[in-house]
């Protein structure tokens, strides 16, 4: 199978959209993710899939903790600013409202939901690294309708 039929099938499959943030000596970063899966309720763990040729990929490398933020409908925008391949800035999240939470990562205002994760392994995949992280904090934030990706496209539940 070539890469771009695998894209085009594994395109079919609906994720929601998140924004994974890391903090290293305080040079702030973030990368949106579709590619972000829970992996254990014993112990709680989630995993997150970071292309090799990313800034992030360096900022995980350095990284001891990240966090998740779960996007909503109405934060498209956000996900547009983290899905550019940016570098790590001093002390500031691309101009994105943002608060640290209890380890020390950057986490999305307004988004729907945190999760803050100590990283547990690194693990090669192909051209992309999976990170696992030990999920130690978390907290829903606000009810509203998930931002979703599929089909190449941002996608909203319907009523």
């Amino acid at each position: 199978m070539d890469r771009d039929t695998y894209r085009s099938l594994i395109g079919r499959f609906a994720t929601g959209v998140t924004v994974v943030t890391t903090n290293v000596g305080g040079r702030l970063h973030g990368m949106t993710a579709n590619a972000v899966c829970s992996l254990s309720l014993d112990p709680l763990q989630l995993l997150v899939c970071v292309d090799l040729g990313s800034n992030c990929y360096i900022q995980m490398q350095n990284a001891e903790v990240f966090g998740v933020s779960i996007l909503s409908a109405d934060q498209e925008e956000i996900s547009n600013v983290f899905a550019q391949s940016t570098e790590p800035t001093e002390g500031s999240l691309l101009g994105v409202e943002h608060r640290f939470g209890r380890l020390g990562a950057p986490l999305i205002e307004d988004a729907l939901a945190h999760l803050e994760c100590r990283i547990a392994e690194r693990i090669p995949g192909g051209d992309h690294i999976i990170v696992i992280g030990d999920v130690v904090a978390g907290e829903v934030v606000r009810d509203a309708r998930p931002l979703l990706f599929y089909g190449g496209r941002y996608g909203r539940l319907a009523d």
